[in-house]
């Protein structure tokens, strides 16, 4: 009988010299969000929250993202409860990291895969890709911010077939309704999310947080309110170091010639 991973190897984290994190879910075989892996990726997204990177990419590996919750943990309303808060806390988790976030999916990304990658703010897809939360099919819901997350990403309608169907969706079909940004070939994928992360994390990173919560957070309010909200963000910017470089840049040399600090 093969050992079970240690919960600190069941989510990698590595930095890279561009300033890009990678975390990796390894829980062979199909990445299950088991609550052994939820922890573990909450541990990750915590330190990524406390030391932030430039940009962040996630990604399952070159077969498959995470085909959904460990269903062998499912029992009754109680157990239901913990298993719902374990995805609540580690999905918002990777949701609050301040700075840009890309799911890089090959393969499945169903159920909880596909609230993980939900929780991303770009997701990459191989063409092989595919989506879907297929709770319903179980008799039950999705637990993970599914039905949150995913009609405010499509809309209530495309979320309501998705979630009432249980149906997948393929990349292209993925990329049509706005639940993937791009779509590579399945060689590519890992080439193209961390491209695209490299390029954010040269960028203004700590703008980058401020914007991504005044867009977040404005979401979840009236347009009033994230109108005020987004006027304390902008003061806020005003104190960090990439302002001054970007405003004096501009003044000098013109658009884009900027070389920020990260501070």
């Amino acid at each position: 009988m093969s050992e079970a991973p240690a919960p600190e190897s069941l989510v990698a984290l590595e930095r890279r010299d561009d300033g890009v994190a990678v975390v990796t879910l390894q829980n062979p075989k199909v990445n299950a969000l088991s609550s052994a892996v939820l922890r573990a990726l909450k541990d990750v997204a915590d330190q990524l929250i406390a030391d932030p990177p430039g940009a962040v990419v996630v990604t399952g590996g070159d077969r498959v993202f995470a085909a959904g919750a460990d269903i062998s943990e499912f029992a009754g309303p109680d157990e239901a409860r913990e298993t719902g808060g374990l995805f609540l806390e580690a999905l918002n988790a990777v949701a609050a990291i301040p700075r840009a976030t890309i799911a890089a999916v090959a393969g499945f990304a169903l159920g909880g895969g596909c609230e993980l990658a939900l929780a991303c703010d770009f997701r990459v897809a191989s063409a092989k890709a595919r989506f879907g939360q297929p709770e319903i099919l179980l008799g039950i819901i999705p637990g993970g911010g599914g039905t949150q997350r995913l009609a405010r990403l499509v809309g209530p309608a495309r979320a309501k077939d998705l979630i009432l169907t249980g149906r997948q969706v393929g990349a292209a079909d993925a990329l049509a309704m706005g639940l993937a940004d791009r779509v590579v070939e399945p060689e590519a994928l890992m080439d193209e999310a961390l491209g695209w992360a490299s390029e954010l994390a040269r960028g203004a990173v700590v703008a980058h947080g401020l914007a991504k919560a005044a867009i977040d957070e404005g979401l979840e309010g009236s347009l009033d309110a994230g109108l005020r909200l987004e006027q304390e963000r902008f003061v806020e910017v005003f104190r960090t170091d990439d302002a001054r470089i970007g405003v004096a840049s501009f003044l000098e040399h013109g658009p884009g010639k900027a070389t920020f600090t990260g501070r």
